[in-house]
């Protein structure tokens, strides 16, 4: 799947705030920290060590990260070997692999991707007024 096609596939309230703000393609290795401030990077070739994103990570199927990756949102059509940390959402689509822990509070995985490792989910918060339910019990 190309990236424009991929960005026709998301309703527009998901793009909000993720303009594309950098890619790598192939042809282009990087080894080292990959820092991106806001918006939405796309890597599509290898890249060896830490990638912190405060955006929406694209790995396209062509990409492979082998390090951890930090992002508040992380979508793997290639392949990661390593830790994901995202803070909202990661997505493995159809052809995507992750060999490595998941630390998100949501985890999609579409039929067709693979996940080896363990998913760690916080505890989700209790709404205040099942809390306040229980107190006075």
């Amino acid at each position: 799947m190309r990236f424009r096609d991929m960005l026709r596939r998301r309703e527009p309230s998901d793009l909000i705030d993720h303009e594309l703000v950098g890619l790598l393609e192939p042809g282009v290795e990087v080894e080292g920290r990959l820092n991106i401030a806001s918006g939405m990077f796309r890597v599509n070739t290898h890249l060896k060590g830490e990638i912190h994103c405060e955006g929406v990570l694209v790995l396209a199927e062509l990409g492979e990260v082998e390090g951890e990756i930090h992002s508040r949102l992380v979508s793997v059509a290639g392949k990661v070997k390593g830790s994901i940390h995202a803070t909202e959402k990661v997505e493995i689509k159809a052809h995507g692999v992750v060999l490595g822990d998941i630390y998100t509070p949501a985890l999609i995985v579409e039929p067709g991707g693979y996940f080896d490792g363990q998913c760690h989910m916080p505890v989700p918060a209790q709404p205040q007024h099942v809390a306040e339910t229980e107190q006075k019990v």
